[in-house]
């Protein structure tokens, strides 16, 4: 079920309601107050965000966060965090300005934090089982001939492994080699299991090292080949670069590991859209609990 924008504004209408469902995520229903120990109720610092014990003890949610140093209020941020996460290829920051009413530089920033937020909640999928589909792809820049490596022409290399019926990574490469892609398939694809590529032949080294290996060959055609394709791993790859031309244009290479991430999450989380927005708030406050 969509989480809808009518919805997120009744539950998030100020700072005070997304200061307070930050407190609750980090210390629960019944925090316990760690001064005097007593399950406490918390009430409101007017002015700062805080809370305060009856014993004047201070607790401050936004500590460690992203929160913590900005001074956007609260619900810009939910709202941007909200925006992120509803839309099929995202925001870009001239609309985070538009919509939120602040600085290009402001929402640009935004954007970035919440991306490496998405980066952080995207590490915790653990390795890869089962089928994995791996394929390298290249965006932006402009090709010079054809082929793979320097005839890339400008563009990036973003090696993608998907679990069929599970998750995606994306990771910027600086090649295509072997001895470069290796140790990163190794690292996110458990022993063990099945790997569908296309014929480059850095791949062909994957039987030494405990997969089964099939592979289909796209210059000849071939995309399909009994249980072995990377089709998945294609519409990804479609969906990443048509996001970024139509929402973003352009991406700086600096950069692109941070749209990568972002288009990743909200694929890894396509199942429950309605809850993707949830998602990121409890792992911020879980990453608060982590760091306290």
């Amino acid at each position: 079920m969509k989480y809808t924008h009518r919805q997120f504004n009744t539950e998030f209408p100020d700072d005070a309601a997304c200061l307070a469902r930050i407190m609750e995520l980090r210390y629960g229903n019944e925090p316990k107050c760690a001064k005097c120990g007593s399950v406490s109720h918390f009430s409101p610092i007017s002015g700062r965000r805080a809370f305060a014990c009856s014993c004047g003890h201070h607790v401050y949610p936004c500590a460690g966060t992203v929160f913590e140093k900005s001074s956007t209020s609260l619900q810009l941020w939910f709202h941007a965090m909200y925006l992120m996460t509803s839309t099929r290829n995202g925001v870009s920051a001239k609309e985070l300005q538009r919509q939120l009413g602040m600085t290009y530089k402001c929402a640009w920033r935004m954007g970035h934090e919440i991306r490496k937020l998405m980066a952080e909640r995207n590490k915790l999928n653990g390795p890869m089982s089962g089928h994995v589909e791996v394929d390298e792809t290249y965006v932006g820049g402009k090709a010079h001939g054809k082929g793979r490596g320097p005839r890339a022409g400008g563009k990036t290399i973003v090696l993608g492994m998907l679990q069929r019926g599970g998750h995606v990574k994306g990771q910027i490469v600086p090649d295509v080699k072997r001895h470069t892609l290796r140790p990163i398939i190794r690292e996110n694809v458990q022993e063990g299991s099945t790997i569908s590529t296309d014929e480059l032949r850095s791949y062909m080294v994957l039987p030494a090292h405990g997969y089964e290996h099939g592979t289909v060959n796209h210059s000849a055609r071939e995309y399909v080949k009994g249980r072995f394709h990377v089709n998945g791993m294609e519409n990804f790859w479609k969906h990443l670069k048509g996001g970024i031309r139509s929402t973003h244009i352009h991406v700086s290479r600096k950069y692109l590991q941070n749209y990568v991430e972002e288009f990743g999450f909200r694929y890894n989380n396509r199942k429950e859209p309605g809850i993707m927005f949830y998602r990121m708030l409890s792992h911020l406050a879980q990453r608060q609990k982590e760091a306290g």
